[in-house]
């Protein structure tokens, strides 16, 4: 057993998809969520920035001695997971290799579709990890840059004319392809999940990665009797780059309850 923390990070709230599967998986455990709200997002910013924020957001994490780090950030993971678990005498763990893991699992016409920021796309992480399971699924990967700014300003719901049209435009190219599966490779992306389905159709399976990863390392951290003891209260407490107000108000979106009175605001260029 072990009763130190799980850290997890994000550029923003999208990792509280991630969060939010963990509470509900191991209720016991205590989690610390860093999102990096005064930069957000990350997957514009070139591989260089994108890895000097991630050993920051890492730097800071390290501080409550957690026993694993998550990395509930699409962009980090497939661009800088590597990094970061050679230079840390810790855990890390990445939503990539979890997500492609399901994917593959969930494909029937052996089609995938991914979606994801620029950066994610570009690095080609999902592809490859995809390819090394079965070389023969074909996957549609399609850059979607303006679904982070959308989600974090609550532009999530049906009937909204501006994220419906810009799903059309950013998925059109996917559904053509006729892909089965469709990887939402960025942990925003869970919360339109309305939206996409309605455009895309019951018959295609949505692969949320904040999940697909919350529910291996629940299980890894079992099989390895990690688990903080048996009877062990557990609690999340929150850290943001930016405003505690803005991250308070939208936040609720991701988790389904306030979260006011447990969030702090770091300086994050300390680390």
């Amino acid at each position: 057993m072990d009763n130190r923390p799980i850290g997890i990070f994000d550029s923003g709230l999208g990792g509280l998809t991630a969060l939010r599967e963990m509470e509900r998986l191991l209720p016991g455990e205590r989690l610390i969520y860093f999102g990096d709200t005064g930069r957000v997002p990350y997957g514009s910013r070139t591989t260089e920035t994108i890895l000097t924020y991630a050993r920051q957001d890492t730097a800071f994490l390290r501080r409550f001695d957690p026993k694993v780090i998550l990395i509930a950030c699409g962009t980090v993971s497939a661009t800088a997971l590597h990094h970061l678990a050679e230079e840390n005498p810790l855990p890390i763990r990445g939503v990539v290799g979890p997500a492609a893991r399901a994917a593959v699992q969930a494909t029937r016409n052996h089609r995938v579709g991914l979606i994801g920021t620029a950066a994610t796309i570009r690095s080609g992480a999902y592809e490859r990890a995809i390819s090394a399971l079965d070389p023969e699924i074909q996957v549609t990967a399609h850059a979607c840059p303006l679904f982070v700014p959308l989600v974090e300003n609550g532009r999530t719901r049906p009937g909204d004319v501006v994220i419906e049209q810009i799903c059309k435009d950013y998925l059109t190219p996917v559904k053509e392809a006729g892909v089965d599966t469709l990887i939402l490779g960025c942990t925003h992306y869970p919360l339109l999940r309305e939206v996409l389905g309605a455009f895309l159709g019951d018959r295609v399976t949505l692969i949320d990665v904040g999940a697909a990863c919350a529910r291996e390392l629940a299980r890894e951290l079992r099989e390895k009797d990690l688990l903080a003891p048996v009877g062990a209260k557990g609690e999340s407490r929150y850290f943001v780059s930016d405003e505690v107000e803005n991250f308070s108000a939208l936040a609720s979106r991701f988790l389904g309850y306030r979260v006011a009175r447990r969030i702090e605001r770091v300086d994050i260029d300390k680390y």
